[in-house]
């Protein structure tokens, strides 16, 4: 339970990045985003973001050296 919510939330970012990302390059139409370069740019950005988020609560526990 302690993982659910960051990994909710790392893919929300993940796939709505990805959307934004395609309507802003156009992939995507029926939109007011759509062929708007702010969103090909704030998308990746956000879908890195949620990728991270996944990342980092997946990774499992670090062991640390001496």
């Amino acid at each position: 339970m302690k993982k659910a919510l960051p990994a909710a939330l790392g893919l929300l970012l993940t796939v709505l990045g990805v959307v934004w990302a395609g309507q802003g390059l156009g992939y995507i139409g029926g939109s007011s985003m759509s062929g708007k370069s702010l969103w090909a740019i704030v998308g990746p950005i956000v879908a890195a973001i949620g990728v991270s988020l996944l990342y980092v609560t997946f990774r499992g526990p670090q062991k640390r050296q001496r």
